[in-house]
């Protein structure tokens, strides 16, 4: 009999499968039986707000504008505080989870071991905390902050404002960046892998959110913000790669036409990959593009300034925490000069990061399945940090090194200009240009290709392997959203992309504050937080007791207790918030058995053999040690019937 018309037989036990939610191993969402269908509330509002965005940008360039900068005012003078709050207490939380007693809980089943090793872990970190961005921003952010410093920081061009335009960048781009992509890694790998829900953002707060109204459109806030977070990425991008033809070539200046040109072409080879399945060429793809980018810095390093850079760096580090409360306080109550900061750059920078964390949370996530969340903080937040540090720190070093020196980097005719120029400056100028150029165009089809497909899968209740038709619809929007911002206006037009990124990042930055108690919610009822609750009161209880009637002489046993000794006295594990999240279900929500003694559905099992420890066939083992909440750990005056404390309690 198929296990959607099979029935549930009745059962005395309290819990669902006559397992107590402290012993439930962890459920994995490969484990869950889901039939993944389009979700076209979600897919075809968000692909209807898309398509009317490049309509609307391609018939009426200038009330785009003039509509993306009113709306961006309003954001920095009415919610700017929510990117700058965010940035704060998302870093503070995940310090709190990692180093706590959730710190423990692995982000997968009970036992389960590390998806990969821990160099294979970092160096896919470091892949996904490289990009177009490091590329146009390494030399113009740092050159940019040096030659007009942030409000009340230092004077222009001193030595003071070297350092402080480095920890500016760094500020930008190290820990509070990080923090916000590991809260979204962190919340939704939990809750796929350790709690049986589908990989969409919707999921963090509940099994079944994503098919809620408020779900969708946490879903379509998820996949608008990706693609305006990656449409200005691959602009960025296409920009330098135009400036780069250029150097090289020798040609004059490049019209929309051969930028749209570029970003077409780039488009055909990532839908190729994308709807092709060709994940291991990919993957082949970015560790290519991560040596080449490890090269073209080392290559930096070497050529340019290189006992500059090994005096700067370590000065860097000091100068970022010795200025990091003063960065975080800065907003538009310091007056105009401090609010255009803002604008320009730090809450633009929230907003992108808020944009992107759907995509590279969900990458992360993957990558970090197995591991413990102690183990998630400290090296999602600190191994891309320190990467960051020292790739922003060579890039910018070497600019702001040259600019000292002569060579006027700042006067470059663009932002994509002044990497160009900084290589001009060093040996192998002829052939460092290319590098840089194929560096540029790998970044843009992998990133490109990964987005697509997340943006497919979101579109499909979270389907590991979304559908091609879906997956060619989102790279033709992304395409189209970065082409249409090129061809009405250039770098402007680039510009107004950006700050709509903000607007756009706004909605989702309040969801991901939403996150931050969802996420806790389940953390406080985990089954190790659960096992680790019960351990200190049952041993708290149980010493006391027996220090006050046997002195030094006794030992612990577990034994039926009720009453405020027991263990869980204060604590109902039958209800539903405790116990509903691991009820297994068929394709239709039907709910149906599991044997989690075998952890295996009870319909699979072929050969079920009846035992002494063994329940009802049809709901697996009774509870070991616990049968309700009543059970407890109390003092045992025989000196044999000693008990220890489970290890993972």
């Amino acid at each position: 009999m198929s296990s959607s018309s099979r029935p549930t037989p009745p059962s005395s036990s309290p819990y669902p499968h006559d397992t107590h939610p402290g012993l439930v191993p962890g459920v994995s969402v490969e484990e869950q039986r889901v039939r993944y269908r389009t979700d076209w509330i979600t897919f075809g509002v968000a692909g209807a707000l898309i398509i009317g965005f490049v309509v609307w940008g391609a018939v009426s360039t200038e009330s785009l504008t003039s509509v993306s900068q009113a709306a961006l005012s309003a954001v920095v003078t009415y919610g700017g505080w929510v990117f700058t709050l965010l940035a704060a207490v998302v870093l503070l939380f995940l310090l709190y989870v990692g180093f706590s007693r959730h710190g423990r809980i692995p982000l997968g089943k009970d036992g389960e071991a590390p998806a990969y090793s821990m160099g294979s872990w970092i160096a896919m970190l470091f892949a996904a905390g490289m990009g177009v961005g490091l590329i146009f921003f390494g030399v113009y952010e740092p050159v940019t902050y040096y030659m007009t410093p942030p409000p009340g920081r230092a004077e222009p061009e001193s030595f003071h404002a070297m350092h402080s335009a480095m920890a500016q960048t760094i500020f930008h781009w190290g820990l509070q960046a990080w923090a916000i992509y590991a809260l979204v890694g962190a919340a939704v790998g939990y809750a796929a892998y350790r709690r049986g829900r589908p990989l969409l953002m919707s999921a963090i707060f509940g099994p079944r959110a994503h098919l809620s109204v408020g779900g969708r459109l946490i879903d379509m806030f998820a996949i608008v913000g990706i693609l305006f977070a990656t449409s200005a990425s691959l602009g960025l991008g296409t920009l330098q790669i135009g400036r780069g033809l250029q150097i090289v070539t020798g040609m004059g200046e490049l019209g929309n036409g051969v930028l749209v040109g570029i970003i077409a072409v780039l488009t055909c080879v990532f839908l190729v990959s994308a709807v092709s399945g060709v994940a291991k060429g990919i993957r082949r793809l970015s560790n290519v593009n991560m040596v080449l980018a490890a090269l073209v810095a080392f290559f930096l390093f070497v050529a340019g300034p290189t006992v500059f850079l090994l005096n700067f760096i370590p000065s860097v580090v000091g100068t970022y925490f010795g200025e990091m409360f003063q960065m975080l306080s800065l907003s538009a109550s310091w007056g105009p000069e401090a609010e255009k900061f803002m604008r320009s750059w730090t809450l633009f920078y929230w907003a992108w990061w808020v944009s992107w964390a759907p995509f590279v949370g969900v990458f992360v996530a993957r990558i970090s399945r197995g591991r413990t969340l102690r183990q998630y903080v400290s090296v999602v937040l600190l191994a891309p940090t320190v990467i960051c540090v020292l790739a922003f720190s060579v890039f910018g070093g070497t600019a702001i090194w040259l600019q000292r020196s002569g060579t006027d980097i700042a006067g470059a005719a663009s932002p994509e200009d002044m990497l160009f120029r900084v290589l001009d400056a060093l040996p192998l100028s002829a052939l460092t240009p290319i590098a840089v150029m194929v560096l540029l165009a790998i970044f843009f089809i992998t990133s490109a290709d990964s987005a697509t497909l997340v943006m497919a899968s979101m579109s499909q209740q979270g389907k590991p392997e979304p559908d091609r038709k879906i997956t060619v619809f989102w790279g033709l929007a992304l395409a189209g959203v970065s082409s249409v911002m090129l061809a009405v206006g250039g770098a402007d037009a680039l510009q107004g992309l950006q700050d709509l990124v903000t607007v756009a990042a706004l909605p989702f930055a309040l969801i991901l504050l939403a996150l931050i108690p969802a996420f806790l919610r389940d953390l406080s009822t985990d089954p190790m937080s659960l096992r680790h609750r019960y351990a200190r009161v049952a041993l708290e209880n149980a010493v006391r007791q027996g220090m006050g009637e046997h002195g030094d002489d006794f030992a612990l046993e577990i034994r039926h207790q009720e009453g405020p000794a027991a263990a869980g006295h204060d604590v109902d594990s039958t209800g539903e918030r405790m116990s509903s999240w691991y009820q297994r279900t068929d394709e239709d929500g039907r709910p149906v058995a599991y044997d989690y003694a075998l952890d295996s559905y009870v319909d699979s099992v072929p050969d079920r053999r009846a035992g002494a420890n063994r329940g009802d066939p049809a709901h697996g083992a009774p509870v070991q040690g616990h049968p309700g909440a009543g059970g407890g750990a109390s003092v045992g005056a025989e000196p044999g019937s000693t008990a220890s404390p489970g290890r993972d309690a």
